[in-house]
Formats: C-alpha cells, sequence, structure tokens
C-alpha cells in the first residue's frame, strides 16, 4: 500500500502542478452535503472529508448550502465538486471530479482505493488516495482580468430597403438571386437532389500488426490488446489530454505522448523504467 501511494504521488504531483493554473482562476470549491451516489446527506461522512481535505489543500471550499454572497451572486467563481463511487464488492473506489458552473468537467482527480471493510474508515482511505491529485498545486486564486474583447450589448441597427438598393448598386460585380412568390408571378428554385458522383470505397480491416497494441475503449479508459487478442494492460484517463495512468504487470506507472511517440514509464526494482509502445487508437 505505502508502495502504491509513493508512486501514485511521483507521478501526479507532476501532473498537478501543470493544472493548478486552469484552477487558480476559481475562487471556491462547493462541496455538495448530500452527494447523488447516496441516499442520505453527508453519507460515510464523506461530505465532511472532502471539505476538510480541500482545505487542507489550499482551497477556500465551502458547503452547497452555505454559500458567500459574491458567489451567490456568480456561481462561476466556483467549482462544484463531483463525487465518483465505483466501489466494488471488494474494494472502496472514489474519485473526485470538478466542474464549472456549466457543468463541464475542469478537472478528474486519480481514483483512490480502500480494501477496509468498515465503510467509514474505507472511504477515508480512498479519498485521501483520490487527494494526492491535489498536492504540490501551490493553488492561489488569481481573479481574472476584465476582457475588453468581450462582446457588449449590441446596439440596434436600422437598414432601410434603400440602404440595401445603394449596397448592391455599389457592387455590380456580385451575383444576387432574386425570388418572386407574388399572386402575379411565381419564381420557384429547383431543389431537385443530382445524381452525386460519390464513389463509396469498400474499407478493407488493417491486418494486425506485429508488436502493434489496439485500444479498445472502456469505462473511463482503454484496454491494450496484442493480436492474440490478450488484454496486455488498461490505461485510465486523466484531466490532460495523452497522459495516462497505467496498470502494467501488476506495477502502476504513467502513458505519455512524447514526440509523437507513446513512452510507457514505470517503476520496477526501486528504478525507474522507460520504454516505447506502438499503439492504435
Amino acid at each position: 500500500m505505502k508502495l502504491r501511494l509513493l508512486i501514485l504521488t511521483v507521478f501526479t504531483v507532476g501532473l498537478s502542478m501543470q493544472m493548478s493554473a486552469q484552477l487558480n482562476k476559481y475562487k471556491y470549491i462547493i462541496v455538495p452535503k448530500h452527494f447523488d451516489v447516496f441516499k442520505i446527506p453527508n453519507r460515510h461522512q464523506t461530505s465532511t472529508i472532502i471539505k476538510h481535505l480541500f482545505t487542507k489543500n489550499g482551497f477556500n471550499a465551502v458547503y452547497d448550502d452555505d454559500l458567500p454572497e459574491d458567489l451567490a451572486d456568480n456561481r462561476c467563481m466556483g467549482l462544484l465538486v463531483d463525487l465518483e463511487d465505483n466501489s466494488s464488492l471488494f474494494a472502496t473506489k472514489t474519485a473526485i471530479v470538478l466542474r464549472d458552473c456549466q457543468l463541464n468537467e475542469v478537472f478528474r482527480s486519480i481514483e483512490g482505493r480502500s480494501k477496509i471493510k468498515e465503510y467509514k474508515r474505507a472511504y477515508r482511505e480512498a479519498l485521501n488516495e483520490s487527494f494526492i491529485s491535489f498536492q504540490g498545486m501551490n493553488y492561489v486564486y488569481t481573479p481574472q482580468k476584465e476582457d475588453t474583447k468581450k462582446k457588449t450589448a449590441q446596439q440596434p441597427v436600422t437598414v432601410s430597403f434603400k440602404d440595401d438598393v445603394k449596397q448592391l448598386e455599389e457592387k455590380p460585380k456580385e451575383k444576387v438571386i432574386v425570388q418572386e412568390a407574388t399572386p402575379e408571378n411565381q419564381t420557384y428554385k429547383s431543389v431537385e437532389p443530382k445524381e452525386s458522383s460519390y464513389v463509396k470505397v469498400q474499407s478493407t480491416e488493417e491486418p494486425l500488426k506485429e508488436g502493434l497494441l489496439y485500444a479498445q475503449p472502456i469505462e473511463n479508459g482503454y484496454q491494450l490488446v496484442d493480436s492474440t487478442p490478450k488484454v496486455v494492460m488498461k490505461l485510465m484517463k486523466t484531466s490532460v489530454d495523452d497522459i495516462f495512468l497505467v496498470n502494467h504487470d501488476g506495477k502502476s506507472g504513467m502513458l505519455t505522448k512524447q514526440d509523437g511517440k507513446w513512452i510507457l514509464e514505470y517503476a520496477d526494482g526501486g528504478g525507474k523504467k522507460a520504454k516505447e509502445l506502438k499503439i492504435k487508437f
């Protein structure tokens, strides 16, 4: 357990530092007292634990039923916490998702896990592991400067028929299509479909190549299979494109795209190893 936490910390702190600037523009973290995944408020003290952990990591966390005046007037100043519970019969699994005022996903933590049987302790351990994603962010709220290029309320513009005629006279080279629909004169534009010249090319399935891994979508990521086909490893999505958390031969690692190549980095025998993978998504 300690080794897994160490590996997760090493691979997520650097990623968290990259994402900190994205969160600095939000002043508040809004913690629901009743998460949708539970039937009762503050189940297993999840709301209390999450608010405490955000505060511990330097964020201004508030409950959703006790908003400051400026946040109540403008909900876009804060990010709403969404708790994802992917627990199974044998393990408690949690992830923290932050959403903006339009409910768009802004940040997603790693999945925290616990095999403790007692629910309250299990959720506390899993949430503490999920919050590794927020360590090292050095979050500091930075108010956004007023964007002078934002759209302002447009003044009504009055355009007369004479103005249109004048503009057409000034541009005689432009083709103007005139359509009439009066009792005396009816002009219709033909909308009869024309035969397409498009020729459909029959696609042929690409043969499996030796050493090439094929990415198959699964929940929250992909699984990589070889030509057998055999599942070689699973990739878990992060909040940054082209960066995945990996479970490789029982070892945790990270897959990143560097100079157009997919590089797998993982800890093995107390050292760090890296190798290139050929992947077709």
